[in-house]
């Protein structure tokens, strides 16, 4: 796919090749415009996410033989608007076949509310004042409740971000099928549920605000360190996820965690550049050369960190974690980092989501600030409480702890046991490298 910033060719003569770049540009920049405007329209999301399609289709075949129109946007909303109106009138139709075969209507009695609506072709162009709600309520809808957490992301992906199937079965490395699947379930849901399309009332924003923000940290999380797969880092997919980020803080300027999440977002991609190596072997991060990390992205980071502490609310859950990841980003190496801060910031983050994650992060910072005695106990506990059952990344901490003790057979069973464990594999690598260092 092109980047955000390539704009539809306007001058020489029309090629598929030119066709292809304007329509997959348009869309990666526009369409969770489009759709909420064609949702808003229609009222059925689900047949305004796939009347969209159509007319990208469409594009694809005028635009390459007729050229890029002046307003490719307009061009889209237009066959978009017609694509849905068919519809309309297909099912108006069936209905009245329904109607004949089941006998004639009471007089005034409902339809089955599949009649065409009414005119709304002046609401459907760009509206300023609407744009940003049909935004924001596309990002509630895709991440509603109803769904499972699958289809949640699979939906923001495909509604919001724009993405095709493929592009995220690839992120997630499950079959096309098995996207286009939890894709079309999650539509058919929220049309069972019913659910409108519109913000949800006030006071339900802030409580289903969490559940779109879990989505783009999962979608965020993926990108920054793949769970399978042969590459470390899925850039593309993180980089979504930031822009998402973005867009919501622009429509929510308000809430505390949503700044929260973007600076860590920010301040975590901005590692990206040192954390593989020039084969795309995993680099860590006392082997990593900060020269490397971005620093325009750990001044965002910083800046949205800023944000989040100014409204007064105390930090959230990405809020603290977007601190530790500054507290990374401020130090000069590894061994100048603030680890005692990043102690107590992980422990505020146990008492506000608490997890064993974070508390395997806890004991790693307890390790850098104390010395690996203290921490090994943490972890130890972590394991007798099977906390982490199937993970590879209690052993791996574990075995860095004992390497450090100088309990060397045992630190190699347990990296060993990571690497088993680890499906993705470039961390596998790393994994299998340390414990031959040990052998």
């Amino acid at each position: 796919m092109p980047s955000a910033t390539d704009g539809p060719p306007t001058d020489g003569p029309p090629t598929s090749e030119a066709a292809r770049r304007a329509v997959e540009a348009v869309w990666r920049i526009e369409s969770a415009r489009i759709v909420g405007a064609l949702a808003r329209y229609t009222g059925d999301f689900g047949l305004a996410e796939d009347v969209a399609q159509q007319a990208v289709a469409e594009a694809l075949v005028t635009w390459s033989r007729d050229g890029v129109p002046a307003s490719p946007v307009g061009w889209l909303l237009a066959t978009a608007r017609r694509r849905a109106i068919d519809t309309f009138r297909r099912r108006s139709a069936l209905d009245e076949r329904y109607a004949v075969l089941a006998g004639p209507l009471a007089e005034g009695e409902a339809s089955s509310g599949a009649a065409l609506p009414p005119d709304r072709s002046q609401d459907l162009p760009w509206d300023p004042d609407r744009i940003d709600d049909d935004v924001l309520a596309l990002m509630f809808i895709a991440c509603h409740p109803v769904l499972s957490p699958e289809a949640r992301v699979a939906l923001t992906l495909r509604a919001v971000a724009g993405l095709a199937s493929e592009e995220i079965a690839r992120a997630f490395l499950v079959p096309v099928p098995t996207v286009q699947a939890r894709i079309t379930r999650a539509k058919k849901t929220i049309a069972a549920a019913r659910v409108p399309f519109e913000l949800p009332p006030s006071e339900q924003r802030r409580e289903r605000l969490g559940g779109v923000l879990s989505v783009l940290y999962v979608i965020f999380t993926e990108g920054s360190t793949a769970t399978s797969g042969d590459q470390l880092l899925r850039v593309d997919l993180a980089y979504e996820a930031i822009r998402l980020a973005r867009t919501l803080t622009a429509l929510l300027p308000e809430e505390p965690e949503v700044h929260g999440l973007l600076a860590l977002f920010e301040l975590t991609a901005a590692r990206f550049p040192a954390r593989t190596g020039p084969d795309g072997e995993a680099v860590l991060l006392e082997d990593q050369d900060r020269r490397r990390w971005d620093r325009s992205a750990i001044r965002r980071g910083l800046a949205a960190l800023t944000r989040t502490s100014a409204l007064g609310r105390g930090l959230g859950p990405y809020g603290l974690q977007a601190a530790i990841a500054a507290c990374h980003a401020s130090a000069a190496s590894l061994q100048e980092t603030d680890w005692e801060s990043i102690v107590l910031l992980y422990e505020a983050l146990g008492r506000v989501a608490p997890s064993p994650v974070v508390e395997l992060n806890r004991a790693v910072a307890v390790a850098m600030a104390h010395g690996p005695q203290q921490a090994l106990a943490m972890v130890d506990e972590l394991v007798a409480a099977d906390r982490l059952p199937g993970s590879h990344l209690l052993p791996s901490v574990r075995g860095e702890l004992l390497t450090r003790l100088g309990r060397t057979a045992e630190a190699r069973a347990e990296l060993e046991l990571a690497a088993r464990l680890c499906r993705n594999a470039r961390e596998r690598s790393v994994l299998l490298r340390k414990a031959a260092e040990l052998a």
